[in-house]
């Protein structure tokens, strides 16, 4: 079945640009890259895998021009984040707040006070989601060290889930805190913890899926991905046993066009009970958008 055109998707993975390029979304990784093309020639650190990264409307309201591209491509919500808490993203928050869902990335190298800024985030913001990208962090964590046992927890507790960057990275830098065989530790010790995958768990796809189905609490999202590259093991899942495990995250603007991803879409071979699940059932589940 052709992908439907009237499901009010979710997208688990978009951002709110800052500037025309959106240059600034991988600053913070700057000072951990080493070659010379990364550290000179890339806006981007995983340039090398992205065609045609897009750019903003120069000039154009960041908020307004984000949304109604949602609206042009029938996205009805979007979880965004960043791995900083500002009074400009709240405010963005503020001002569509049943179509731009918050999430947070954290960093475990600050230990109890992240704990309590996540509480914090959920109490007065409204907080959807917690995300981790464990290469990305400095020192690097790795997905089943002790320092994220106490985010972990705090994400059970307040029914938060977890989504957490998982397979090799695409910045040039060591992906081996990234492994998915580690997840297995956490969704077996936090079984009241909702853990989605993000980026595609290649080469260990097979792995990834191995443990959704040994684990009821394990989520795949496809962020990052352009949907001529989703993993044949996933889409073999999702329209086998995983329909209900699998779920739609873009990467716009961080690397991602909005209309490549649709484009591409249109041929991917869910089978026709998938795509609903696929697109916003699975998403309302596990953000607690349900009732």
């Amino acid at each position: 079945m052709p992908m439907p055109k009237d499901i009010g998707v979710i997208d688990l993975m978009m951002s709110i640009p800052i500037s025309d390029d959106n240059a600034e979304y991988y600053e913070f990784l700057k000072s951990r890259l080493r070659d010379k093309d990364s550290l000179e020639g890339f806006k981007m650190p995983a340039e090398y895998m992205f065609k045609d990264i897009p750019k903003t409307e120069a000039g154009a309201d960041k908020v307004d021009w984000l949304v109604g591209e949602m609206d042009r491509f029938g996205i009805d919500k979007a979880l965004v984040g960043g791995n900083h808490v500002d009074a400009e993203r709240m405010a963005a928050m503020a001002r569509y707040p049943d179509r731009l869902l918050y999430s947070y990335e954290c960093d475990p190298n600050r230990g109890l006070d992240e704990v309590k800024l996540i509480r914090k985030l959920k109490r007065e913001n409204n907080l959807k989601a917690v995300t981790a990208f464990p290469a990305g962090t400095f020192p690097q964590v790795a997905i089943n060290d002790a320092k994220f046992y106490p985010i972990y927890s705090v994400c059970a507790e307040e029914g938060i889930p977890f989504f957490c960057t998982t397979g090799v990275c695409g910045p040039r830098f060591p992906s081996r805190c990234q492994k998915t065989e580690l997840i297995e530790e956490v969704v077996y010790f936090f079984p009241e913890l909702t853990f989605v995958m993000r980026h595609g768990a290649e080469p260990w796809e097979e792995m990834a899926v191995k443990l959704m189905v040994k684990f009821p609490n394990l989520y795949y999202s496809t962020s990052a991905f352009a949907p001529k590259h989703y993993p044949r093991a996933i889409i073999d899942y999702a329209n086998t046993r995983g329909a209900d495990k699998i779920m739609y995250a873009g990467y716009f603007p961080m690397g991602l066009s909005l209309d490549r991803i649709f484009a591409e879409l249109e041929n991917v071979p869910f089978k026709d009970e998938v795509w609903p699940k696929f697109l916003r059932g699975n998403a309302m589940k596990v953000l607690g958008l349900e009732g």
